[in-house]
Protein backbone atom coordinates (compact mmCIF):
# COMPACT_ATOMS: atom_id res chain seq x y z
CA UNK A 1 0.00 0.00 0.00
CA UNK A 2 1.36 3.51 -0.81
CA UNK A 3 0.96 5.94 1.85
CA UNK A 4 1.68 10.14 1.05
CA UNK A 5 0.83 13.08 3.36
CA UNK A 6 0.86 16.76 1.54
CA UNK A 7 -0.32 19.60 2.59
CA UNK A 8 -1.90 21.90 0.18
CA UNK A 9 -4.84 24.92 0.79
CA UNK A 10 -8.27 23.33 1.26
CA UNK A 11 -11.09 24.34 -1.69
CA UNK A 12 -14.44 23.21 -1.97
CA UNK A 13 -13.58 22.09 -4.86
CA UNK A 14 -12.15 18.92 -3.87
CA UNK A 15 -10.13 17.42 -7.49
CA UNK A 16 -9.16 21.06 -8.06
CA UNK A 17 -6.82 20.63 -4.93
CA UNK A 18 -3.48 19.88 -6.58
CA UNK A 19 -2.49 16.92 -4.50
CA UNK A 20 -5.83 15.18 -5.17
CA UNK A 21 -5.90 16.29 -8.91
CA UNK A 22 -2.56 14.73 -9.44
CA UNK A 23 -3.90 11.73 -7.55
CA UNK A 24 -6.86 11.32 -9.59
CA UNK A 25 -4.92 11.94 -12.92
CA UNK A 26 -2.19 9.05 -12.19
CA UNK A 27 -5.01 6.14 -12.28
CA UNK A 28 -8.19 8.04 -14.56
CA UNK A 29 -5.63 8.95 -17.37
CA UNK A 30 -5.17 4.78 -17.54
CA UNK A 31 -8.04 5.16 -19.37
CA UNK A 32 -11.52 3.17 -19.24
CA UNK A 33 -14.72 3.78 -18.14
CA UNK A 34 -15.19 6.00 -15.21
CA UNK A 35 -18.42 7.41 -13.52
CA UNK A 36 -19.08 9.89 -10.51
CA UNK A 37 -22.31 10.33 -9.08
CA UNK A 38 -21.11 13.56 -7.15
CA UNK A 39 -19.42 15.92 -9.32
CA UNK A 40 -20.41 19.46 -9.19
CA UNK A 41 -17.92 21.24 -11.43
CA UNK A 42 -15.24 18.55 -11.73
CA UNK A 43 -11.97 19.23 -13.85
CA UNK A 44 -12.50 15.55 -14.48
CA UNK A 45 -16.06 15.83 -16.07
CA UNK A 46 -15.10 15.29 -18.98
CA UNK A 47 -13.36 12.44 -18.52
CA UNK A 48 -16.51 10.29 -17.00
CA UNK A 49 -18.78 8.82 -19.32
CA UNK A 50 -21.41 9.49 -17.08
CA UNK A 51 -21.67 12.26 -14.24
CA UNK A 52 -24.20 13.66 -12.08
CA UNK A 53 -24.82 16.21 -9.66
CA UNK A 54 -28.19 17.77 -7.97
CA UNK A 55 -27.72 21.17 -9.21
CA UNK A 56 -28.66 21.87 -12.53
CA UNK A 57 -26.66 24.15 -13.29
CA UNK A 58 -23.72 22.15 -13.42
CA UNK A 59 -22.19 20.96 -16.95
CA UNK A 60 -22.98 17.23 -15.88
CA UNK A 61 -24.62 14.53 -17.93
CA UNK A 62 -27.26 13.75 -15.11
CA UNK A 63 -28.71 15.77 -12.94
CA UNK A 64 -30.49 13.31 -10.18
CA UNK A 65 -30.05 12.36 -6.51
CA UNK A 66 -26.75 10.29 -6.17
CA UNK A 67 -28.54 7.03 -5.49
CA UNK A 68 -30.95 7.47 -8.41
CA UNK A 69 -28.62 8.30 -10.41
CA UNK A 70 -26.40 5.23 -9.44
CA UNK A 71 -29.14 2.74 -9.72
CA UNK A 72 -29.78 4.00 -13.33
CA UNK A 73 -26.71 3.02 -14.47
CA UNK A 74 -25.42 -0.88 -16.09
CA UNK A 75 -22.19 -1.36 -15.80
CA UNK A 76 -19.66 -2.48 -15.89
CA UNK A 77 -17.24 -0.07 -15.26
CA UNK A 78 -13.58 0.64 -15.14
CA UNK A 79 -13.76 3.22 -12.07
CA UNK A 80 -15.89 5.84 -10.09
CA UNK A 81 -14.59 8.99 -8.24
CA UNK A 82 -16.60 8.97 -5.22
CA UNK A 83 -16.74 12.54 -3.50
CA UNK A 84 -20.04 12.73 -1.36
CA UNK A 85 -20.70 15.26 1.32
CA UNK A 86 -18.26 14.56 3.93
CA UNK A 87 -20.97 15.14 6.89
CA UNK A 88 -24.96 14.90 7.14
CA UNK A 89 -24.48 19.15 7.80
CA UNK A 90 -22.68 19.19 4.37
CA UNK A 91 -25.29 16.84 3.25
CA UNK A 92 -28.12 18.95 4.28
CA UNK A 93 -26.54 22.31 2.98
CA UNK A 94 -26.39 20.46 -0.32
CA UNK A 95 -30.08 19.21 -0.47
CA UNK A 96 -31.41 22.78 0.44
CA UNK A 97 -29.06 24.39 -1.88
CA UNK A 98 -31.27 22.57 -5.00
CA UNK A 99 -34.85 23.48 -2.75
CA UNK A 100 -35.03 19.94 -1.89
CA UNK A 101 -36.36 18.55 1.79
CA UNK A 102 -34.26 16.87 3.49
CA UNK A 103 -35.35 13.77 5.84
CA UNK A 104 -33.97 12.09 8.64
CA UNK A 105 -32.96 8.97 6.55
CA UNK A 106 -30.84 11.22 4.29
CA UNK A 107 -28.57 12.51 7.15
CA UNK A 108 -28.23 8.89 8.81
CA UNK A 109 -24.70 6.56 8.10
CA UNK A 110 -26.69 4.70 6.27
CA UNK A 111 -26.92 7.37 3.19
CA UNK A 112 -23.42 6.42 2.45
CA UNK A 113 -23.80 2.58 3.03
CA UNK A 114 -26.47 2.73 0.30
CA UNK A 115 -24.32 4.69 -2.37
CA UNK A 116 -21.31 2.27 -1.54
CA UNK A 117 -23.05 -0.70 -2.13
CA UNK A 118 -24.68 0.76 -5.80
CA UNK A 119 -20.98 1.82 -6.38
CA UNK A 120 -19.73 -2.11 -6.05
CA UNK A 121 -22.00 -3.10 -7.90
CA UNK A 122 -21.26 -0.93 -11.06
CA UNK A 123 -17.38 -1.76 -10.84
CA UNK A 124 -15.48 -4.30 -12.80
CA UNK A 125 -13.56 -6.33 -10.88
CA UNK A 126 -10.05 -5.06 -11.21
CA UNK A 127 -11.62 -1.73 -11.56
CA UNK A 128 -10.90 1.65 -9.05
CA UNK A 129 -12.72 3.42 -6.59
CA UNK A 130 -11.18 6.71 -5.59
CA UNK A 131 -13.03 8.14 -2.74
CA UNK A 132 -12.71 11.27 -0.93
CA UNK A 133 -13.70 12.15 2.67
CA UNK A 134 -12.59 12.82 6.37
CA UNK A 135 -11.73 9.42 6.68
CA UNK A 136 -10.04 6.57 4.90
CA UNK A 137 -13.29 3.71 4.73
CA UNK A 138 -13.57 3.88 1.03
CA UNK A 139 -15.79 1.55 -0.32
CA UNK A 140 -14.29 -1.14 2.00
CA UNK A 141 -13.23 -4.85 2.32
CA UNK A 142 -16.39 -6.55 2.89
CA UNK A 143 -17.90 -4.84 -0.51
CA UNK A 144 -14.79 -6.19 -2.51
CA UNK A 145 -12.25 -3.77 -2.16
CA UNK A 146 -8.84 -3.85 -1.11
CA UNK A 147 -6.59 -0.36 -0.23
CA UNK A 148 -4.39 0.18 -2.91
CA UNK A 149 -3.51 4.18 -1.68
CA UNK A 150 -3.99 6.68 0.69
CA UNK A 151 -3.51 10.67 0.48
CA UNK A 152 -3.67 12.57 3.70
CA UNK A 153 -4.02 16.42 2.61
CA UNK A 154 -3.85 18.66 6.07
CA UNK A 155 -4.80 22.08 5.28
CA UNK A 156 -3.80 23.66 8.07
CA UNK A 157 -5.49 25.52 11.02
CA UNK A 158 -8.76 24.23 12.30
CA UNK A 159 -9.47 22.86 8.55
CA UNK A 160 -10.23 18.92 9.07
CA UNK A 161 -7.74 16.62 6.54
CA UNK A 162 -9.15 15.39 3.27
CA UNK A 163 -8.41 11.68 3.01
CA UNK A 164 -8.33 9.99 -0.25
CA UNK A 165 -8.70 6.27 -0.71
CA UNK A 166 -7.78 4.31 -3.70
CA UNK A 167 -9.09 0.96 -3.96
CA UNK A 168 -9.38 -2.24 -6.53
CA UNK A 169 -12.23 -3.79 -6.94
CA UNK A 170 -10.65 -7.36 -6.25
CA UNK A 171 -14.10 -9.52 -6.09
Amino acid sequence: MIFSRVWSMPNKNTFSIKPIYNLIEKYISIGGEWIDPFARNSVFNNRCVFTNDLCSSQNTTHNLESLEFLNSLDGPFDGCLFDPPYSPRQISECYKSVGRDVHMKDTQSSFYGDRKKAVSRLIRRGGLVISCGWNSGGIGKNLGFEIEEILIVPHGGAHNDTIVTVERKER
